[in-house]
């Protein structure tokens, strides 16, 4: 009984790991492709407007930069959202099991009968659990508010979705370095293509459905994007 118990709670801990990982993977997919596509559809259009490959760089180095401050702060605060919603509900919990002990007592019984347990072993698991406050806590807050206690550190959340969103912001504006703006054009729209089906591609990989499907969606959410900058560019330039 103790060693189910045991590797129950092993279990758990390495499916918060998991989910911190991925919230982590999740945070740098997210900051990557909102700067790849951002920056693409500005540069672009900048490129058919002006014709001028310093005005691109320069439009394309300040979207970069304000959108990935922006996209950091939004990380911070949103994970810190979560973060403190996390620590009220877990305060609540400790204070019915402080104060309403059997009625917490009820609920973890419950828990554990719709999971199929019954008689000697139902009762033995919820004396287990209610015998460590800290276990029985943790329990509740994931089995019965369905919340992960290993959320994302708001700071860390931040700074990989800051550095992703950096990242995917020079796909596009690298060959406006080192080509004319025409070849750039071209070249810029063949990375970020590329760029943004592998990411869409590794998403569907860790995720349900077709990585192939997941790849051409974001692909085309992308293209889509730098259509609107060439759009616009056409609309209010003067010349390629």
């Amino acid at each position: 009984m103790r060693k189910s118990l045991y590797k129950r709670k092993e279990m758990m801990n390495n499916t918060e790991k998991h989910n911190k990982g991925a919230a982590w993977l999740n945070d740098f997919i997210l900051g990557g492709q909102d700067g790849l596509v951002n920056v693409l559809g500005i540069i672009l259009g900048m490129a058919i407007a002006t014709n001028d490959a310093k005005l691109v760089i320069i439009a394309g180095l300040t979207a970069t930069f304000a959108e990935s401050v922006s996209m950091g702060a939004v990380a911070y605060t949103s994970t810190k959202a979560l973060s403190d919603y996390y620590k009220s509900q877990e305060q609540m919990e400790e204070n019915e099991i402080e104060q309403v002990p059997e009625l917490e007592r009820i609920e973890i019984k419950d828990i554990y009968y719709k999971k199929g347990f019954r008689g000697k072993l139902l009762n033995d698991i919820v004396h287990r659990i209610t015998s460590d406050k800290k276990m029985w806590k943790d329990i509740m807050m994931k089995e019965e508010l369905g919340l992960s206690k290993e959320l994302a550190h708001p700071i860390k959340s931040a700074i990989i979705v800051f550095l992703a969103s950096i990242i995917g912001s020079f796909i596009p504006l690298t060959s406006f370095f080192f080509f004319s703006i025409q070849t750039a054009v071209i070249s810029s729209l063949i990375i970020s293509a590329i760029a943004l089906f592998t990411t869409g591609a590794i998403e569907g990989k860790l995720t349900v459905g077709s990585w192939i499907k997941k790849g051409f969606q974001l692909m085309t959410i992308g293209m889509a994007a730098a259509l609107v900058g060439f759009a616009v560019g056409k609309l209010t330039g003067y010349s390629v």
